[in-house]
């Protein structure tokens, strides 16, 4: 997506994140009490939890679980999603 032309000095500022849909639109196309594929996109550090991307733009918890690296793709149980607090909560299976 364009989002803006400086004509004096030529530059162009793309952005792609707009394309993504909004946290609430990416919500809406997962149902709590399912199972989807995820990525391991971060584990925290004091072992509280995995953050598990879902789609581009839409990422939501697991509880720590050893051995799981970035990137790798797992399988998700969508406990629940919170649109309030914009959260998800996981379950890895």
């Amino acid at each position: 997506m364009v989002k803006s032309i400086d004509r004096e000095t030529g530059k162009v500022i793309l952005s792609y994140k707009e394309t993504l849909g909004t946290w609430e639109e990416n919500a809406k196309m997962f149902t709590p009490g399912t199972k989807t594929k995820g990525i391991v996109r971060e584990t925290e550090k004091n072992r509280n939890g995995i953050f598990i991307e879902l789609t581009p733009n839409l990422v939501g918890m697991a509880e720590y679980e050893e051995g799981l690296e970035y990137g790798k793709t797992v399988d998700v149980y969508i406990k629940k999603i919170d649109n309030e607090r914009k959260k998800i909560k996981l379950a890895i299976v």
